[in-house]
């Protein structure tokens, strides 16, 4: 009895893989993996730490031509700028946008505001708070 030879014939499959090359791209790809989480984490820190205004929709009531908002903002103290709202009716058809300013030194303020709509609104939408 002949005993098969475990190793693979010569030439048949190819030459066998660089090591050198394999531990090249791994290096490569460690260093473009940490680039990669070094930015996210860069940009979700600036998108958190310095954003200073924050607000939200507590209730809205709407008539025929306005809705009343009761909006919430959070905000550094000294800082001033504008949350933008809108309003759509049933069919989804925008019926009211406006800005609403804000300054001062508080930093909570809480407030009902009034949005003039073209028709009746259905939605009060908060689309987001800038500083300016």
């Amino acid at each position: 009895m002949s005993t098969a030879s475990t190793r693979l014939p010569e030439g048949r499959y190819g030459r066998p893989s660089d090591e050198r090359a394999d531990r090249k791209l791994k290096i490569a790809g460690s260093v473009l993996g940490a680039v990669l989480l070094a930015l996210i984490g860069y940009f979700a820190y600036h998108y958190v730490a310095e954003n200073e205004i924050s607000a939200q929709v507590i209730a809205f009531k709407a008539s025929d031509d306005a809705v009343q908002v009761h909006l919430e903002v959070h905000k550094d103290a000294g800082a001033s700028g504008y949350c933008t709202l809108r309003s759509q009716s049933s069919d989804g058809a925008e019926v009211g946008r406006a800005d609403f300013r804000f300054s001062g030194s508080a930093t909570r303020i809480d407030k009902v505001v009034t949005l003039r709509t073209t028709a009746r609104g259905t939605t009060a939408q908060l689309l987001g708070c800038h500083t300016g």
